[in-house]
């Protein structure tokens, strides 16, 4: 029996779950999972698919109850306040400390408040967390209107959660069009349309200015910054999210934005990690941002770390960009480099859109050498190991486009748009 203290994880979403799965492959050495949130890991993107009625919370978890305890991975529903690295040890809340041999923080985020008037108010809240999911589900009979306040992924899931219900929902998003930080003009302008199509009350450069309550502390109204008052029983918060650290800023850990790691995911203090949202990237890789809050991400680091904890000292390398979310019924894939507003002599983009139907793509690759750098997809379906084979591979755009159904897996029957693609592209750039 292995009685050396534990590897001790806080944090049990997918970048300290699959740590603690990828450690206990490779080593019997104890392992101490803790989340404050839940004991069991769960999907935290499909919470919305449960208030929607498409899923239980029980179908959300991958793995049955028995596999941690089969697998010899102990599991503690506790809340961690800090640590001491001299002697090693994680304080809970309730007192208790628990000794460990490495300690890897994989805390995760926590939404973004920045203090407006009345945020504090009841039926005002973020999304992110089961205690979220359950506090909607008890609001929910009080709710006719909402307010969603910011337009990223998480606001747009929100507010299909709430329409999905019958709710009428006004989405207000400071920028000109939902997404502008990210997507090209044409891509976003293709949101806007499709979230008014599905009947929510998308209000474009507006911001909120303060939370309206009654005499009960309930939320029952906004203004916005053009003065208008909207009236709601329910204030959705979705302003992006931040690291969730604040806990361990007092601690000898050197912290920015996020705890500041190196390649290796190794903080300041021996022994000690940071993994997933909570990482913040001292030396990010070129084009990458320092801080990524995506599920792939976090997974990647777990598995890197756990290379490093349990055999070989391994650098993260997180490879080409990517992400996925769905809009209502669009799906969407992005790779590699696709910006929204490209430099001419760094990044040369060209779109085709459907004339009628909600599919779009667009291909960024380099001005000169015509080496493919990113695409975005609006409805249909992209290949990851066959784009990310071509962004490594320096392939050009002209022979992506050409093999390009090899990278696609729509369902059978479903209409090819390999000639109208190309025919685009060539029209655009045969000179």
């Amino acid at each position: 029996m292995n009685d050396s203290p534990p590897l001790i994880i806080v944090g049990n979403g997918i970048a300290g779950t699959t740590l603690a799965r990828q450690a206990r492959k490779k080593s019997t050495r104890p392992i101490l999972l803790i989340s404050e949130e839940h004991p069991y890991f769960f999907s935290r993107t499909a919470l919305m698919y449960v208030y929607m009625g498409h899923l239980t919370f029980e179908h959300t978890q991958p793995y049955e109850s028995h596999f941690w305890k089969k697998n010899n991975i102990t599991l503690l529903q506790e809340r961690v306040t800090g640590f001491d690295p001299q002697k090693k040890e994680v304080f809970l809340a309730k007192g208790e400390t628990l000794a460990y041999g490495d300690l890897v923080w994989a805390v995760g985020s926590r939404p973004n408040r920045f203090g407006w008037p009345g945020e504090q108010a009841r039926r005002v809240q973020g999304l992110y967390h089961k205690q979220d999911l359950d506090q909607l589900e008890a609001w929910s009979p009080e709710i006719k209107e909402a307010v969603i306040v910011g337009g990223g992924l998480i606001g747009i899931e929100l507010a299909e959660m709430l329409h999905s219900r019958g709710k009428k929902v006004c989405f207000l998003v400071r920028e000109n069009s939902f997404w502008k930080s990210v997507l090209p003009t044409e891509d976003a302008a293709l949101l806007n349309q499709h979230i008014l199509q599905h009947g929510i009350d998308l209000r474009l450069n507006t911001e909120l200015e303060r939370i309206e309550t009654d005499e009960k502390g309930n939320a029952m109204g906004v203004v916005t910054s053009k003065g208008e008052r909207i009236q709601c029983q329910y204030v959705g918060l979705t302003a992006g999210v931040h690291p969730n650290i604040d806990f361990l800023k007092d601690s000898t850990l050197n912290c920015n934005r996020g705890i500041l790691v190196n390649r290796f995911l190794e903080t300041n203090l021996p022994n000690v990690y940071a993994i997933g949202d909570c990482a913040e990237q001292k030396e990010p890789v070129a084009g990458r941002r320092s801080i990524e809050a995506v599920w792939y991400t976090g997974r990647m680091m777990g598995e890197t770390l756990a290379q490093t904890l349990c055999e070989t000292k391994t650098a993260y390398q997180p490879g080409p960009w990517f992400n996925s979310a769905k809009f209502f019924d669009i799906e969407y894939q992005t790779y590699g480099q696709v910006s929204s507003t490209p430099k001419p002599d760094e990044e040369n983009q060209w779109f085709w859109q459907h004339p009628q139907k909600n599919i779009l793509l667009r291909w960024a690759f380099h001005p000169d050498t015509h080496r493919l750098m990113g695409i975005n997809s609006f409805g249909i379906r992209i290949r990851h190991e066959v784009m990310h084979d071509w962004l490594l591979s320096d392939t050009t755009v002209e022979t992506a486009l050409e093999n390009f159904p090899a990278a696609t897996f729509d369902p059978e029957f479903t209409q090819n748009y390999q000639p109208e693609i190309q025919a685009a592209f060539q029209h655009q750039f045969s000179h």
